[in-house]
């Protein structure tokens, strides 16, 4: 079958009827429920998520802060968390369009700041709240390496195997490949360096055909987590790794791996810790927030769109209220990972950029930042000590300068360690 019959005038065109006559000569049927006419819908590459800004957490700019004299604690401090709160609000509340937050200790909620517009009365005007979902952009990326850790474990994988042995087989593997692990792309570590936010099917099949340098050395890349989507369909039995179906392959690979990813998640992730609906598209049944510029100036806001194809570096939108649940469930719940497990996957950066040291014990963080014509959402995790979890969303820049929503509850954090009582 000639590969013109699927092209016409330099975009891809499918015949629904030649598809199913060749699947049928060749005894095929599309994995993952798919039928042509979806396939034949399939954009690899969407034009919406073109020239988008996704910054890895080495761009970040921190805000200008002086810290307090510290004093050598007798004991193991803690946090005065209700100076920490009052410090957040105070240091970010002029200086974004909105945000949420809320920190929880053992999965119970201790401090919560909710302030201003999700959507300014310019887009019908939404207050913030604790349920209001918004793109988390590479807060993803934990998530992404919680689905690995247990689908691996599942599988008695270990994370030091190395994936061209779960590629696509059609796909041309470049040099060193072969050296790549699981859990090099789980740590940035796997030697790609595109020096883009990119990660959509096509540009990863490329890349791949290129191979790295070398294997090892940190380049934070979408595309490492991005690569977990196809991965994962293939061990998790959605798609032979020898599949092929002529001039459509790459399409339907693409379709099964970024929804194989989404049930996977909404399976074994969100469904035990009760959050519903998890979605790459803002849902008309759940409040979402849109993106602004700050100031925002009265300008209309920005719905980022589907990002289904950013799918495991970015893409899931959640609220505040969505993160605490499986950050609780994951933690200390044993219904996601073993308590034990997680704490492995914590220490060895799994998903995560930062672990920053403390006289409390270790913080552990993720950040997300996501923007298009100066209109931007962020977003950050942090496992803290004392079983204490928090989750910032910001549906601005915070400040003109850009700051570091991450730098800011850092300093606090550690500003407000005290003596325990």
């Amino acid at each position: 079958m000639k590969q013109s019959i699927f092209f016409k005038t330099g975009k891809f065109f499918l015949s629904v009827v030649v598809l199913l006559i060749a699947l049928q000569a060749q005894g095929q049927t599309l994995p993952g429920g798919l039928t042509p006419q979806q396939v034949n819908a399939h954009v690899i590459d969407p034009a919406e998520l073109r020239g988008i800004i996704s910054d890895g957490e080495e761009q970040e700019r921190s805000m200008p802060y002086v810290f307090r004299p510290q004093l050598k604690f007798k004991a193991l401090p803690k946090l005065n968390v209700n100076a920490f709160g009052q410090e957040l609000h105070a240091k970010i509340k002029d200086q974004v369009t909105g945000y949420a937050m809320q920190l929880r200790k053992n999965g119970a909620p201790i401090y919560t700041l909710i302030w201003n517009f999700s959507k300014t009365p310019t887009d019908g005007g939404q207050g913030w709240k604790l349920d209001t979902r918004m793109h988390v952009a590479s807060v993803s990326k934990y998530i992404t390496a919680v689905a690995m850790v247990k689908l691996l474990d599942s599988k008695g994988i270990s994370l030091d195997a190395k994936i061209i042995n779960y590629l696509p087989a059609h796909w041309v593997k470049g040099p060193k490949i072969n050296q790549i692990s699981f859990r090099n792309l789980l740590t940035h570590t796997s030697g790609f360096s595109t020096g883009t936010s990119s990660s959509n099917y096509a540009f990863m099949k490329q890349n791949v055909a290129a191979g790295v340098a070398a294997v090892g050395a940190y380049d934070y890349e979408n595309m490492n987590f991005g690569l977990c989507r196809l991965l994962l369909a293939v061990i998790n039995g959605n798609i032979p790794q020898n599949f092929n179906a002529g001039p459509i392959t790459d399409q339907v690979w693409d379709m099964v791996g970024i929804n194989a990813y989404k049930n996977y998640c909404q399976t074994h992730i969100f469904n035990p810790a009760g959050v519903a609906n998890a979605s790459f598209v803002p849902l008309p049944a759940y409040k979402n927030a849109l993106a602004y510029k700050f100031p925002h100036n009265g300008e209309k806001g920005w719905n980022s769109g589907d990002l289904a194809s950013m799918a495991g570096g970015a893409a899931w939108r959640l609220s505040v209220d969505d993160l605490l649940k499986v950050m609780d469930h994951v933690r200390r719940r044993n219904t996601i990972l073993q308590a034990g497990r997680t704490q492995q996957a914590l220490d060895a950066k799994l998903g995560i950029d930062i672990i920053k040291s403390t006289p409390a014990g270790n913080l552990y963080s993720k950040n997300g930042s996501w923007s298009s014509g100066g209109r931007s959402e962020k977003s950050v995790i942090f496992f803290m000590p004392e079983g204490m979890e928090l989750v910032l969303l910001v549906n601005s820049k915070v400040s003109a300068s850009d700051w570091s929503i991450r730098g800011i509850v850092q300093d606090l954090y550690i500003d407000n360690l005290v003596e325990p009582n």
